[in-house]
């Protein structure tokens, strides 16, 4: 394969983070890809996505059920925690909630700004990516673990302050008064 050649020419993402531009884009980082793995390797990493399936079929790579796996239980506890916060029951799929993961997503659910609680829980994933970097620097699972600190980044830097108090007033407003009146602070 021309993995090697392919993860050699791959620009650090090390210090990229929320206000930086990113040195590759997720296209021409997945263009690369298709044109330089096998078709086993593409669909996996083609799949990849940062919200899995309820029912996750077995990819045939442990890091990404390792990191679906996860994914589903952290956003079924944030689910716990979120409804906890509210005082209303949860009657959905709970997940395995350790203490560790339980207090880390309240940290979140406890953020006044729903900006800054979606950054905190973006690093939290980040963090939680980096126990699965792979040692082989040049491996198949080195392109996963890229492709979804890519993913991650991207997410994050796609946030817009202004833009979601403008999508939270409309949506505000129309369940307050119906229809699409705005709710003006």
């Amino acid at each position: 394969m021309n993995q090697y050649y392919l993860i050699a020419q791959l620009p650090s993402l090390d210090i990229a983070n929320e206000t930086t531009a990113l040195p590759i884009t997720e296209e021409r980082f997945y263009e690369l890809c298709k044109s330089n793995l096998g078709k086993k390797a593409w669909n996996a990493l083609n799949g990849l996505t940062l919200v899995p399936k309820k029912q996750n079929k077995k990819s045939g790579y442990s890091f990404i059920d390792r990191w679906n796996k996860w994914e589903k239980n952290f956003r079924l506890v944030l689910a716990v925690a979120r409804a906890d916060k509210m005082k209303k029951p949860y009657e959905g799929e709970t997940g395995e909630i350790s203490a560790e993961l339980l207090q880390t997503v309240r940290q979140a659910v406890e953020l006044e700004d729903p900006l800054e609680a979606e950054r905190y829980l973006t690093r939290v994933r980040l963090d939680f990516l980096e126990t699965l970097r792979p040692a082989d620097s040049f491996s198949e699972t080195m392109l996963f673990y890229y492709a979804l600190k890519l993913k991650l980044i991207l997410r994050i830097q796609q946030f817009d302050k202004r833009m979601g108090q403008d999508a939270y007033r409309k949506i505000y407003g129309s369940i307050m008064y119906g229809g699409d009146q705005e709710v003006k602070e």
